[in-house]
């Protein structure tokens, strides 16, 4: 009688365990990247909500700010959501009013790659927006604007855009349109 063998060799179930092994270790990090990507898109959607309202009441009052939806605006002041499960706050930052701020927060299940360090709590990281009155279009820039070195001078060229500042999230999980 014929043995017929039914089962796999130890050697086989290795190669296939380590094939498993090697697409987990190029899948693992680029889901961090996703993850990160999709938290800091929130802050994106938020910005773009508020383009052409920030525009129009530029457009009116040469100067805009933005508050939360509990608030009650003044005539300068556009309401919208500030605030979302990955973003601390939105905020007009410059002189001039004309740049809009988000920062990412350190609320539970933030990615690692939004802080510089989660281990210590992180700081803020941010990426802001910038209107350009002259050519009335928005640029986007990474990283915060720097209160104390906003000089408040007006764009004076259609070609000013938004500059990089502290507090900059990395390269990898931004928009290419804001790097």
């Amino acid at each position: 009688m014929k043995n017929i063998q039914k089962g796999f060799t130890l050697i086989e179930l290795m190669i296939v365990v380590a094939i498993i092994g090697i697409l987990a270790a190029v899948a693992i990090p680029a889901y961090g990247d996703y993850t990160a990507r999709a938290q800091a898109a929130e802050g994106f959607t938020l910005m773009d909500g508020l383009k052409t309202p920030l525009t129009e009441l530029y457009t009116a009052n040469g100067s805009f700010d933005v508050v939360s939806t509990t608030a009650t605006p003044t005539t300068s002041q556009v309401v919208g959501i500030i605030a979302g499960k990955y973003v601390a706050g939105l905020s007009v930052v410059d002189k001039t009013k004309t740049s809009i701020q988000v920062d990412f927060s350190n609320k539970a299940g933030i990615s690692s790659r939004l802080l510089t360090n989660s281990v210590t709590g992180g700081i803020q990281m941010s990426v802001h927006m910038m209107y350009n009155p002259i050519s009335g279009s928005w640029s986007c820039a990474n990283g915060g604007v720097d209160k104390d070195v906003a000089t408040g001078s007006l764009a004076t060229t259609g070609g000013d855009v938004a500059q990089p500042g502290a507090s900059p999230i990395p390269a990898s999980i931004l928009p290419k349109s804001c790097s």
